[in-house]
């Protein structure tokens, strides 16, 4: 989108930037006046949009003045938004890419420039939804042929290079080789990618789904994986399925390729590379946009879920569904509601032994109990510096864990540090703080007579958030570090439970009697004598499990060990210690930063890369130390920072085993037991005798944050750099034409030209009546959009199933509805081909429907393809909450293709509605208290809907009926936009008439 609209009443506001006087930039600030300084950050994000897009059609005067007056009219009025840029991941962002293709041949019949037709504003596309598992690391098998199909078949060859790969845009960081012009800043000239959706985290080294719960501490761990896939050879697992994927999605890869070449504004990340949101935050993020020295914020929406991770880089954006995105990508808006904004206020300082995730699962909970559902959450107050960017993006990340649209973290120092550790060029960084400044949206620990306000504010002190351990027998059983010594004397004294106590008492307990409690056992080991005591630790393990992905909490482990050492601490040697990190990465770091010796000198040495300890693979204990502890009945402890503690798992004669973080679990074992008051208990005994207590050697967090930027940030950003700029091997040499119009490929069952454009004419025509339409579907209420769109697999007896067997597939060829967006075809035979749809002419969940004319019971497709070759026109009738659920492109689409010209609802999800407008079917609602029961419609019934030549925002329609019924609805069509597109029969023939 042009920076700067023309007619546009705002631009009187244009200013240049202090010292920088050929950059230029709108003041909003000053615009706004005193309102604007009492906005929230994200809101004061807002405004600046629609002054900068105010073009009195897609974004009005009025709608400026709207959020300007945010405080009176959060939740009550639409606003429009217009993103910087979009992200799509490949699911997604092929059919909106084949649309564009469709559009450039539709532009050039109807007699206009193909070459014009290009995306509005920047859109990157991550190849990170393609791969599925073909093989897992336990038995590399035989697995189908790309395609699918049987294994006799022939692996489908790579096409040799024909051109070379451009570079990427330098987006502000280091090492760009000369000025990037206007076009280049918004665009990638020859880089891309392709994945599958709805495809889990997996394991890197197991290549299993990972659980759900554990995908906050993987935020932070996904970049580090990638700079390791970089560093040293994959496993075969990872080289046998990215061959599989490289070959089934072939078609797929080519198509994206030549997308990059062709369009302007099209940036593609190849597979191999990185997950969507990941590349969006570490690599696509700008902060600050720049175009034509024209400066303003980044902001940005997305279909990957992830999306919200980028606004605690201070960036606003939130994910959408794919329709919503190619509006975007076509020039219009995507509409909100004024959001409330919850603030959400840190104060105090975190207890010193307080980990990066005790602190942010501490804050996520406190959201999840206050009431942010549907709301935008913004940080502010004291405690936010003490956030690092990880710990701010994974909080950010974890919307959906307590319902907000996003969670807002302003830029400020920290922010900026960070993005010159990541390489961001000096000049661009003291250009964007100076930008920043100007139009204040750069926070500031410094207080102000005008702070932002805000809808309802949460306070969380940070001093409340202590550290936990978990034990000692089972992980849900948590206990405060504070109070480890206490509780393990309570469990001492507590009865064992058994199976017909379990419910009644604790299952924490070890029994033991009074006068034993403080036993202690005299054992020689290595030709020295030692006590063990109730409590003592005989395990320490820092193993490849949760925690252990937050580079935080590992360098905390790392740099309390070099205190240690530095201080004269030991580990007693019968304690069995052990370091096995999650990958080759974290070593990397741990010994770039130069902690990892230490770590060694304490007995935490690097032991491997796979799941150990906690699994019960750790090595005998000395048989002294066995001895002992069976011989005085003692109560031993292992501790470790995994996810599993049961008694007896480590080791057979160790009962009572904690779950801590890294950094507890060296302190613990430097102190050799669990009986310990850590604030009033000496660890041990210094070089100079003098008694070193945790907190003498515990990293501060300035510490760490200074560490991690430096040793961490820095190191990662830059490998991730050189791997965009290089790409990968089979990307470079995949072959893709150049020519302005893709040659469609009528044998391909991945890629085919949509008709959506069949009726492209330059001037649009008065909305046409609806006469005498067959009802295809009658539908009851909350019909979601996954019973409407195609999704998953393609069961063999569907008609998408019949037209791919037609060309020629077999069954294991079929791969799966997400993987073929980019058919029309295909989509639409999946559209109502849900096993679960409802539909009242059957009577059971099935994906059926009558064909009046003939009385056959046919697939949903079927009867609709009848209905169009005998030209009769369907509608759809429904209940409440029609189109519920996730946004989905096809949902609309599909119905668009079966030929339905409008839906009868009682009531629509908002989202949905709009997209029924962008594809050019026709939203209607039944007045209020009446539906198609009350009505004594059957759904048998021919249907005449008459449209006057001109329309009107929520006007009433005139519904006739074969049997002579007459009954009103109304026209969901809510402003001048949404019947302008209406008229021209959607969105995306709209735009294409821009061209002609």
């Amino acid at each position: 989108m042009d920076p700067l609209r023309p007619g546009s009443p705002y631009q009187p506001a244009i200013e240049a930037l202090g010292n920088y006087p050929q950059k230029k930039f709108y003041n909003v600030s000053k615009l706004g006046g005193a309102k604007y300084d009492t906005l929230p950050y994200s809101i004061r994000v807002l405004f600046e949009s629609s002054i900068r897009n105010c073009d009195g059609f897609f974004v009005k005067e009025s709608d400026a003045m709207n959020i300007l007056d945010w405080k009176t009219k959060q939740n009550n009025v639409e606003v429009p938004f217009c993103p910087a840029r979009v992200v799509l991941q490949d699911f997604t962002g092929i059919p909106a890419m084949v649309d564009f293709a469709a559009m450039r041949e539709a532009v050039r019949n109807a007699g206009g420039d193909p070459v014009k037709v290009n995306p509005a504003c920047p859109a990157d596309f991550t190849v990170d939804h393609s791969l599925q598992i073909d093989f897992s690391k336990c038995a590399i098998q035989n697995a189908p042929n790309p395609g699918g199909g049987d294994s006799q078949k022939p692996m489908v060859k790579l096409s040799p290079l024909k051109a070379q790969p451009r570079k990427l845009p330098c987006r502000g960081q280091t090492g760009c080789r000369g000025p990037c012009s206007a076009g280049d800043s918004s665009r990638n000239s020859g880089q891309f990618s392709a994945q599958i959706e709805n495809t889990p985290i997996l394991c890197p080294f197991h290549l299993q789904p990972v659980p759900e719960w554990r995908n906050a501490e993987l935020v932070m761990f996904s970049a580090i994986f990638m700079i390791l896939a970089a560093k040293q050879q994959w496993p075969e697992t990872v080289l046998k399925n990215q061959e599989m994927e490289f070959g089934r999605n072939r078609e797929r890869l080519q198509f994206f390729k030549w997308s990059s070449k062709v369009f302007k504004n099209i940036s593609v990340i190849p597979p191999e590379t990185g997950m969507a949101h990941q590349v969006n935050l570490e690599y696509l993020s700008r902060v600050v946009f720049e175009v034509k020295d024209f400066l303003y914020p980044d902001s940005v929406v997305g279909t990957d879920s992830h999306t919200t991770m980028v606004n605690g880089l201070g960036i606003l954006g939130w994910g959408v569904g794919g329709i919503e995105t190619e509006a975007v990508m076509l020039g219009m808006p995507v509409t909100l509601t004024l959001p409330e904004v919850v603030g959400c206020e840190l104060t105090g300082t975190a207890g010193p032994l307080a980990t990066s995730i005790d602190i942010v699962l501490s804050i996520i909970k406190h959201l999840r109990q206050a009431d942010v559902a549907g709301k935008f959450v913004e940080f502010f107050g004291s405690g936010v510096s003490q956030l690092s960017v990880a710990d701010r993006t994974t909080i950010a990340n974890m919307c959906p864990e307590y319902g907000a649209i996003l969670s807002f973290f302003p830029v400020d120092n920290v922010t900026l540090k960070h993005l010159k550790h990541t390489g961001f060029d000096k000049a661009k960084l003291e250009v964007m703080e100076a930008y920043l400044k100007a139009v204040k949206l750069l926070r500031t620990d410094e207080s102000s007579s005008t702070e932002p306000e805000y809808s309802q504010v949460v306070q969380i002190s940070l001093s409340s958030i202590i550290p936990y351990v978990s034990g000692p027998k089972r992980s849900q059983d948590r206990v405060a570090v504070i109070n480890m010594k206490s509780d393990f004397q309570a469990c001492l004294n507590e009865k064992v439970c058994t199976t017909d106590t379990l419910q009644k008492s604790g299952v924490k307990g070890f029994q033991i009697a009074v006068e034993k409690q403080n036993d202690i056992v005299p054992v020689q080991y290595e030709g020295n004598e030692y006590k063990l005591s109730h409590g003592c630790i005989v395990i320490a393990a820092v193993i490849s499990c949760t925690n252990n992905c937050n580079p935080s909490v590992m360098l905390a482990a790392g740099l309390l060990a070099k205190k240690a050492v530095e201080a004269g601490l030991v580990v007693k040697p019968y304690i069995r210690t052990s370091l096995s990190p999650g990958s080759g990465m974290v070593t990397h770091y741990l010994s770039s930063s130069g902690v990892l010796p230490y770590l060694s000198k304490l007995g935490f040495e690097v032991v491997g890369y796979g799941c150990s300890t906690c699994v019960g693979n750790t090595a005998p204990l000395p048989e002294a130390i066995r001895n002992a502890i069976k011989q005085g009945d003692i109560i031993a402890c292992g501790v470790l920072s995994g996810t599993k503690n049961f008694e007896g798992r480590l080791c057979d004669c160790v009962r009572a085993n904690y779950l801590a973080s890294p950094p507890l679990v060296v302190a613990y074992a430097i102190a050799g037991t669990v009986r310990i008051d850590f604030e009033t208990e000496p660890l041990g005994t210094g070089f100079d005798g003098k008694s070193i207590y945790l907190r003498d050697i515990w990293p501060t967090r300035r510490e760490l944050h200074i560490v991690e930027e430096e040793c961490v940030v820095s190191s990662m950003f830059k490998e991730l750099k050189e791997k965009m700029e290089k790409g990968n091997k089979r990307w470079n040499l995949l072959e893709a034409p150049e020519s302005t119009l893709f040659p469609w490929d009528l044998k391909s069952t991945y890629i085919r030209c949509p008709s959506f454009f069949d009726k492209l004419a330059k001037e649009p025509v008065s909305p046409q009546p609806i006469e005498n339409a067959h009802v295809l579907l009658y539908l009851g209420d909350s019909v979601t959009t996954d019973h409407i769109s195609p999704a998953g697999s393609i069961a063999r007896s569907s008609a998408a199933a019949k037209y791919l067997t037609n060309k020629g597939l077999t069954p294991r060829e079929f791969n799966s509805y997400g993987a073929r967006r980019g058919n029309d075809a295909v989509m639409t035979r999946g559209t109502f081909a849900n096993i679960k749809l409802l539909n009242k002419f059957i009577g059971k969940p099935a994906p059926k429907t009558i064909h009046f004319p003939s009385g056959q019971t046919l697939d949903v497709f079927e009867a609709a393809e009848w209905y169009q070759k005998e030209g009769i026109p369907v509608i759809i009738l429904a209940g409440k909450k029609y189109g519920l659920g996730s946004s989905r492109d096809w949902a609309a689409k599909g119905p668009f293709l079966l030929g339905v010209k409008a839906v009868l609802a009682e009531s629509y999800e908002k989202v949905h509605r709009s997209q029924l407008i962008g594809i050019g079917i026709a939203p209607l609602q039944f007045l209020p208290g009446e539906n198609p029961s009350t009505l004594g419609l059957t759904g048998r019934e021919q249907f005449s809907i008459l449209f006057p030549p001109e329309l009107s925002p929520g006007m009433t329609l005139d519904v006739k009926t074969s049997t002579g019924k007459v009954f009103s609805v109304i026209a969901l069509l809510e402003n001048d936009m949404e019947i302008t597109i209406y008229k021209y029969g959607g969105s995306l023939n709209f735009v294409a008439r821009r061209f002609l």
